[in-house]
Parts: C-alpha cells; sequence; structure tokens
C-alpha cells in the first residue's frame, strides 16, 4: 500500500503525534457529548459513581482494589458507549437505508452497552454486599 492512499496524519511522529491524538481525543468526547444522548447520561451518571466510589467505605482488607473495580466498571461503560456511538457513525455514513447489517451492528454495540451497565450493576453489588 502506497503512501498516497493513507491519511495525511499518519505521517506524524513523537510529541507532534501525541498532541495530534489528545486534540481528536477531546474533538471524540466534545462530539460524543453533544450528539449522544446516551452518552450524556453515562457521563454524568460517572459523575456521579465514581466519586461515590471514592467515598463509600468499603469493609474488606482489599478495600482499594474494591474501589478500582467500581471506578474501572463506569470507566467501562463510557469506553462502549463511545464505541457504539462510533459504530452508529458510521454505519449512518454509509447508508441512512433500513438494512438489516445494518440493524444487526447497531443492535450488537447496544447488547454491548448493556453488558456494560450489568457489569457495574454486579461489581457494585458484589463489592458493596459481599
Amino acid at each position: 500500500m502506497d503512501n498516497a492512499t493513507e491519511s495525511p496524519f499518519k505521517g506524524k511522529t513523537g510529541l507532534r503525534r501525541v498532541w495530534n491524538a489528545f486534540g481528536y481525543s477531546l474533538a471524540g468526547f466534545s462530539a460524543a457529548y453533544r450528539h449522544e444522548d446516551a452518552f450524556r447520561q453515562e457521563a454524568w451518571l460517572a459523575l456521579v459513581l465514581i466519586p461515590l466510589a471514592l467515598f463509600l467505605h468499603v469493609g474488606s482488607a482489599a478495600s482499594s482494589i474494591g474501589k478500582a473495580l467500581m471506578i474501572g466498571s463506569v470507566l467501562l461503560v463510557l469506553i462502549v458507549e463511545l464505541l457504539n456511538s462510533a459504530i452508529e457513525a458510521a454505519v449512518d455514513r454509509v447508508s441512512l437505508e433500513n438494512h438489516h447489517l445494518a440493524a444487526r451492528a447497531k443492535d450488537i454495540g447496544s447488547a454491548a452497552v448493556m453488558v456494560s451497565l450489568l457489569n457495574v450493576v454486579v461489581i457494585w453489588g458484589l463489592v458493596l454486599f459481599f
């Protein structure tokens, strides 16, 4: 594959690449927050749950591990929602017509979000009540 078919941004290296990647990440967060209701709701939920995880008394010797699991499970929801939103945007970019493969891709992404939310409930329940 020759360089003419690749993105002109792929040639950046070092600190310039890191800086560009940081900017793209911020743009991605901003776009998800502005355009995705589910991401916005989950971000607000994370702003409540993450500090709550830090302040809750977890009654075992491994309380820091429990808190890390609680916080990690919440962050995982945001990660999965960002990936699901990216899949939906890419599918919609290709075509807005109803197609069974497009619907399948979107449904599978939605299922991944649901599993990540269930993961939060299970982890928080195990850490807090067992």
